[in-house]
């Protein structure tokens, strides 16, 4: 009889733990955030003296409070030589956080299709080459669910492009739906 009441009282107070608050509550529970956006875009091309005009997508995924990676995808549509400059890169975005305020800047890797299009030249044509862009921007909360790309800079460089290689600066401004 001994043993079942220590055995009942044992559980009794196993039991209390669930209800206990002893245990420390965790500081910080957000694993990560995840941000989809679209944004207007004005590529300055350095292979003709015009901008183009374009549409970019981009992503953003940030593991720790600072650290995270960017994916973007800039579009030209608007183009007044009938040549295009897209560009498909990914790369490591570090940023600050205050108030509503979140700088960053970021190093990206990836590729550029570089075409002429039919119309002012005789036959569609495009070529795809390495690139790398650093830039940096600034996101503002404008609610908990939408941030606003207020400027984004990247200056790219695509070096296998001849005869010099190719340096375009593309500026975007947009907003984007945050996934808290």
């Amino acid at each position: 009889m001994k043993r079942h009441t220590f055995i009942g009282c044992f559980a009794f107070v196993l039991s209390l733990a669930t209800w206990s608050h002893a245990q420390a509550i965790p500081t910080a529970s957000r694993t990560g955030q995840i941000q989809v956006g679209v944004a207007g875009t004005l590529i300055s091309s350095d292979y003709a003296v015009r901008y183009y005009k374009g549409i970019s997508v981009y992503g953003d995924f940030d593991f720790f409070h600072n650290i995270g990676i960017e994916g973007d995808m800039h579009f030209s549509l608007i183009t007044p030589d009938d040549t295009s400059e897209n560009s498909y890169l990914l790369g490591p975005r570090y940023s600050w956080h205050h108030k509503r305020f979140n700088p960053y800047a970021k190093a990206l890797f990836g590729i550029g299709r570089f075409g002429f299009q039919q119309g002012y030249f005789p036959s569609a044509s495009s070529a795809t080459y390495g690139q790398y862009a650093l830039g940096g921007g600034l996101d503002v909360q404008a609610t908990r669910h939408i941030n606003v790309r207020a400027f984004d800079i990247e200056f790219q460089r695509w070096p296998g492009f001849e005869p010099r290689g190719l340096s375009p600066i593309v500026y975007n401004f947009g907003v984007a739906y945050v996934l808290r």
